[in-house]
């Protein structure tokens, strides 16, 4: 029983196939054709009900099976109508007996109007609305893909989240590649539809006349009822599909099933309602027109649109005022209350004269944030800010990533910056600045721009993307476009949490190394004894972990850091080479956090052009460092900034692949030109990994 399930559509679909050979008795035909109509209505009540097309993802192929099973019908109902004298079933001769009400003028009109609402109406609009998606579908999976990492930085979601959303990505832009080939598939049914119903008439009344001797008026009754039944049963199911078609390619921007959209947005617009209402009201003055009929629908609108306003009304009664803030900044507090300014001024000079507590001024923040006074709501809890809230989120999902426990972020308002601007510190010093717009979203622009969106022009900050920022009425409107639609707050963040991440190895002090040292101390106090400070300092085990941080490599796996450290240190003592040992031991880490898929894109270096880097490398008082001539440095960098478009285009960042005796020198020649490249080396991916090369570069200019 299990294995005829598994296999039922492969049964049906030959099923269809047979329908096209073996003539079909009236009783059975009637079978298929109520089945027919059943798929369709249960197709269109799914599309009615689903909250976005993925739900539905087997509809394309649901189509083509429906539409060759339409086909087969068409041809057993076309074989039994022309073989048996115009009867093919119950079904056909109750549907043609219904719509002609003994007019065969009257069926044929209704047949062809049915026909062409599917053909003209809905099947074309659905195909171009289908070749519309996937194109604006393909042409935003970048913005979305970047969407989801700045989530990730953020720490709005985790890894596995974000794994699920790039394969719904990839889903939805193979999803509507496939409806814009199964729409074509539609619009050829309805073709196929009417030839069949020609078929049906000329063949039968020249079957009925020539070969049963039949009258022409009692042909044309005999044969008009069959075709036109025929007809109907085929396309009345057909439209309810094409109907469906529409529906799912159009719910771009659905957020619920159609139904609570439709309830929830005409519920929303209370006033519309009403005026329609009135505007019927006033037709009642027209002569002619239906008085009662109109006075019925005019009250039921008003009363209706008035009940709603009053609901609405009711239920947004109180509304949350912001209060004031101080300039004091918030640093994760609030909830203190109206500030007494007098008081306030008081306090601060009765502090001031004691000796002490000018110590205060010189302390140092890790991370400060600043922002101007209208970006003040969106961290203001009492307002509903959820920006302490996410960073938070962000903070613990960075220490589960990179294994290193970022400091507290100190957050305040300045009177120097300008309302929208915010400003970023480490140590005291500026490292960034941004500007928002609190009331508007900004819209990522897509490579390339079908149509352009009406907004204000400026560049994403975290990543330097072109992009708009757009009134919400816009926002809809331009997620159809292909753009990447992102509220205020989760650019500030996505800003935040870059601008931290660059910086991560200058917060690593020592006091956080001993901090660290000391939880390892916990799960394995021996290896801790026998490495610090015996084999490696604090200061030298800092050195260690701001090299790996500052390439974005983590540190999480302490342990396996510190036992690669006591096994190199018996044959080696430079730091430098001890971290690229470190790094090898870490290859399983390293892969997960570059590889995506089993896979990783990468540019490679020439032979040649290696060997001219280990020629080059130097022994001076610091150490070695690389010399190459400034032919052959000018000749890396341009090829490399060929190269790093492509990574754009693939919306991830460049990696360079290199042996690993020249990969740490590579970096140190590149890291200032390309500050967010990744140098790696052969012995730092595991060999189960599939590398594809997307360049080379070489010793001479290409």
């Amino acid at each position: 029983m299990k294995n005829l399930l598994n296999n039922a559509v492969s049964l049906i679909v030959v099923m269809i196939v047979l329908l096209l050979i073996i003539p079909l008795n009236p009783v059975l035909l009637d079978v298929m054709i109520i089945l027919n109509m059943a798929v369709g209505l249960i197709i269109l009540l799914i599309s009615m009900n689903i909250k976005e097309a993925l739900e539905f993802s087997i509809f394309p192929s649901l189509l083509l099976i429906t539409t060759l099973y339409r086909i087969g019908i068409n041809v057993s109902t076309t074989r039994s109508i022309l073989s048996s004298g115009g009867s093919a079933g119950a079904v056909i001769a109750a549907m043609g007996d219904f719509v002609l009400q003994g007019n065969a003028v009257v069926g044929v009109v209704i047949f062809l109007i049915i026909v062409m609402v599917q053909f003209l109406v809905i099947n074309k609009g659905a195909e171009r609305v289908a070749e519309v998606a996937a194109r604006f579908t393909l042409d935003a999976m970048p913005g979305k893909q970047m969407a989801i990492d700045a989530d990730l930085s953020t720490g709005l979601i985790d890894e596995q989240e974000a794994k699920e959303r790039r394969y719904k990505i990839q889903k939805e832009a193979d999803f509507y590649g496939a409806m814009d080939g199964a729409t074509k598939i539609v619009k050829g049914d309805a073709t196929l539809s009417i030839v069949t119903t020609l078929v049906n008439f000329l063949g039968g009344c020249i079957i009925g006349m020539v070969q049963g001797g039949m009258e022409f008026t009692e042909v044309l009754s005999v044969y008009t009822i069959a075709t036109i039944g025929d007809g109907l049963v085929g396309q009345i199911p057909a439209l309810l599909i094409s109907t469906a078609t529409g529906m799912i390619v159009t719910r771009a921007v659905a957020e619920d099933s159609l139904n609570l959209e439709v309830t929830g947005q005409f519920s929303a617009q209370p006033k519309a309602i009403m005026i329609a209402g009135g505007v019927l009201a006033v037709l009642i003055a027209v002569p002619g027109m239906p008085k009662i009929q109109l006075a019925i629908i005019s009250l039921g609108l008003m009363l209706g649109g008035y009940y709603l306003l009053r609901r609405m009304e009711e239920m947004g009664e109180v509304s949350p005022a912001f209060g004031g803030a101080g300039g004091g900044g918030y640093g994760g507090m609030s909830g203190q209350g109206p500030i007494d300014e007098e008081q306030l001024l008081a306090d601060e000079e009765n502090s001031f004269k004691d000796i002490n507590s000018v110590y205060s001024l010189i302390n140092v923040e890790p991370i400060e944030m600043e922002f101007g006074y209208s970006l003040i709501p969106l961290v203001d809890e009492e307002s509903g800010g959820k920006m302490i809230d996410r960073i938070v989120i962000f903070r613990r999902q960075y220490a589960q990533e990179m294994g290193l426990v970022i400091p507290s972020i100190r957050l305040r308002d300045s009177s120097y910056l300008n309302t929208n601007q915010y400003m970023i510190k480490i140590r005291g010093e500026e490292v960034a600045r941004g500007e928002i717009l609190i009331d508007y979203y900004l819209a990522l622009e897509p490579p390339t721009v079908e149509k352009e969106i009406e907004g204000i022009e400026t560049i994403e900050p975290a990543y330097g993307i072109p992009s708009k920022w757009i009134t919400p009425d816009k926002r809809e409107m331009a997620e159809i476009y292909g753009y990447t639609v992102i509220d205020p707050l989760s650019v500030m963040l996505t800003h935040l949490s870059e601008t931290v991440k660059k910086h991560a190895h200058e917060l690593l002090n020592r006091q956080e190394v001993v901090r660290l040292v000391e939880n390892l101390k916990q799960q394995a106090p021996e290896l801790v004894e026998e490495a610090i400070p015996a084999v490696i300092s604090y200061g030298g085990f800092q050195k260690i972990l701001t090299n790996l941080l500052k390439e974005g490599i983590p540190i999480k796996d302490m342990e396996t850091i510190i036992e690669t450290i006591v096994d190199s240190a018996m044959t080696v003592k430079d730091l430098d080479t001890i971290t690229e040992n470190i790094r090898v031991a870490l290859k399983r880490t390293i892969t997960r956090k570059f590889c995506e898929g089993g896979s990783m894109k990468v540019v490679t270096l020439d032979a040649d052009l290696e060997k001219s880097i280990i020629t080059s490398l130097t022994n001076g008082e610091n150490g070695i460092y690389l010399a190459l001539s400034p032919d052959v440095m000018q000749s890396v960098i341009t090829q490399l900034s060929e190269e790093v478009k492509k990574f754009q285009e693939l919306g991830q960042p460049p990696i360079v692949l290199t042996s690993q005796v020249v990969r740490l020198h590579f970096y140190h020649l590149v890291e200032q030109f390309f500050p967010d490249m990744f140098v790696l080396s052969f012995n730092e991916i595991s060999n189960n990994i599939q590398i594809q090369a997307i360049g080379n570069i070489t010793s001479q200019q290409k």
